[in-house]
């Protein structure tokens, strides 16, 4: 079995104009949720093996902040710029190339992309909107990430930092 988290960023600051998209850091609300969704699923022992992320900085933010909950190792985060508003088809090119060691990996990205490749996932289950901090969880019958895609999938969780 594979287990799939998608993590949409926290909320991230718009205060500084003129600042490049990629480079918004998050804003308070962002930092608090992003610690304490990392904390919720810790808590639950949600297990997580390998934390990969956009580069962005709101993503990369978040991602920290989950690592941090879990007392991982921050240098163990895998970047892939292609998850900067990364397409369906991109998600679907890096779980392809995931470790099939990791059982269990959580993505950290941005909408549009994230939203609807959570709701590509799982027909019951469509999600109209990923929230920021929002998390999608989904486990795939399958050995190895390559059949990640075609294999039968199962809904875990939708999480948003406001319940």
């Amino acid at each position: 079995m594979k287990t799939l988290l998608l993590v949409r960023h926290a909320k991230s600051s718009w205060a500084s104009i003129g600042q490049l998209d990629f480079d918004r850091p998050l804003n308070d609300r962002g930092k608090k949720d992003a610690a304490a969704m990392g904390q919720e699923l810790f808590n639950e022992n949600i297990q997580i093996d390998l934390f990969v992320s956009s580069p962005a900085k709101r993503a990369r933010k978040t991602c920290k902040a989950f690592v941090e909950a879990y007392n991982k190792k921050t240098d163990d985060i895998v970047f892939i710029d292609k998850l900067y508003h990364a397409s369906t088809a991109v998600f679907d090119d890096v779980i392809n190339t995931l470790d099939d060691k990791e059982n269990v990996v959580a993505i950290f990205s941005h909408n549009p992309g994230i939203t609807e490749f959570a709701s590509s996932l799982c027909s019951d289950k469509p999600i109209v909107d990923m929230p920021t901090c929002g998390v999608f969880a989904v486990q795939a019958d399958a050995n190895s990430w390559l059949e990640f895609e075609s294999a039968k999938k199962k809904f875990l969780f939708f999480k948003t930092p406001k319940g």
